[in-house]
């Protein structure tokens, strides 16, 4: 008897060695939990493809698209912001909602469009990965290689937390190049005097802008957000802390992209070589070289590519598989084994070998890439149009836009899909 009434004061007494979160910090812990699908995908959208387009920009108009690039940030934001809420409060992917909502077939078309921006991207990533590898001495065929080797295995080893994590440990990388921005030491009252001059009216200028708008808002960065915020199984209290997730890297990428602007625009005048095109890594290499020094290009320049780089492939790559698997209506999550999930594992696979391989095979670097962001751009309608009439038609009433935010959203987003029109009119007259 005795025993039975002392038991609880023992219980008591160890209490205190290991006490109970209090409420604001298990909400603290929870809003912790929430973060990583928003920053991956932003870190990603900085991809080996989108830096070489800044760095083009930064060639050849100097500081004129710092602004754009800049304006772009809440346009990055609303279009994932409604990415996250249709994933969490319908609990499905982005393909396997079009399904739903407008047919198969629709959901096959989507798919198809967002495999040839993942193909592309992808081939940009490897060759991005190669170029870095040539600066330290290394042969594409090697850097390649142990790249895909490295990115087949992650997925193949690994739960969604643990992809996520490498992914993110990875992706901060890109942050050196902000300090490489700011130990270029530019002439602060010519940065704004270059973004406020921006010729809207030539033909060279627009081009690149729509590549540039094509390097932020990419179709893969949907259907990845969406099945992230599943495979992790976010829910609807953690919707906010989805949102902050996401506004954080939507500043952050786009403050990586200004600083390659930067970087690029300084190093371009002192070389006496603004307004020339940039032809290879070694080309955007040896333009930031005077400013930041051969450590210096190497440790940071080099480093935050490759960090882009590798990210963006791994995103990319699931982005497409999750994509396939919704509209093949197949499994498609990381967190199963292998042998429940062999197409979709399958896809991903094939993916980074194809890729590697047409990388190998010998395939031009700024061009492909800048092409490729328009691209981009001109799929942009498509993209949009889904999602805004999505958030109409899939969600409840109480998780649809509303007010302000909704006609915010409505012109942002038509500027960008009238852009994507008018980048598609003049690349289809270019042609003929």
């Amino acid at each position: 008897m005795l025993q039975q009434l002392e038991q609880p004061r023992v219980i008591e007494q160890a209490l205190p060695s290991n006490p109970p979160l209090s409420l604001p910090q298990f909400r603290l812990w929870g809003w912790l939990l929430s973060f990583g699908p928003g920053l991956m995908v932003m870190l990603a959208d900085t991809d080996a493809g989108s830096m070489i387009t800044a760095a083009q920009s930064g060639a050849q108009w100097g500081y004129a698209l710092v602004f754009p690039q800049l304006a772009l940030i809440p346009v990055l934001y609303v279009v994932q912001e409604m990415t996250i809420r249709l994933g969490i409060v319908t609990g499905k992917g982005h393909g396997a909602l079009i399904s739903q909502h407008f047919g198969r077939g629709w959901a096959l078309f989507s798919v198809m469009t967002l495999f040839v921006a993942c193909f592309g991207a992808i081939v940009t990533e490897y060759v991005g990965l190669a170029g870095v590898g040539q600066l330290f001495g290394l042969p594409p065929w090697l850097t390649v290689s142990f790249a895909a080797f490295l990115l087949i295995g992650i997925v193949l080893t690994g739960s969604y937390k643990r992809v996520e994590r490498i992914g993110l440990a990875v992706g901060l990388f890109e942050l050196l190049l902000i300090p490489a921005a700011l130990l270029s030491h530019p002439d602060w009252g010519q940065v704004a005097e270059g973004a406020s001059n921006i010729p809207l009216l030539h033909g060279d200028f627009l081009f690149l802008l729509a590549a540039n708008v094509g390097a932020v808002i990419m179709p893969w960065m949907i259907f990845y957000q969406q099945g992230a915020v599943l495979d992790k199984c976010l829910c609807k209290t953690q919707l906010k802390a989805a949102k902050i997730d996401t506004a954080l890297g939507a500043v952050i990428t786009q403050l990586v992209m200004v600083a390659v602007v930067v970087a690029v625009a300084v190093g371009a005048g002192q070389l006496n070589k603004a307004g020339q095109s940039l032809n290879s890594m070694q080309d955007i290499a040896h333009t930031v070289e005077p400013v930041l020094g051969h450590s210096g290009m190497l440790l940071l320049f080099g480093m935050g590519m490759a960090g882009a780089a590798f990210l963006a492939a791994l995103v990319v790559s699931l982005a497409a598989s999750w994509g396939m698997g919704e509209a093949l209506r197949i499994k498609h999550s990381l967190n199963l084994p292998v042998r429940k999930a062999k197409t979709f594992y399958g896809l991903y696979i094939l993916s980074h070998v194809v890729g590697a391989a047409l990388v190998l095979s010998g395939i031009g670097l700024v061009n492909l890439a800048v092409d490729i962001e328009v691209m981009n751009a001109i799929l942009l309608p498509l993209v949009l149009g889904f999602l805004l009439i999505l958030e109409r038609v899939a969600l409840p009433e109480r998780y649809r836009m509303k007010g302000t935010y909704k006609y915010f959203a409505w012109v942002l987003c038509a500027v960008v899909i009238l852009f994507g029109v008018y980048t598609g009119v003049n690349a289809l007259i270019s042609l003929f």
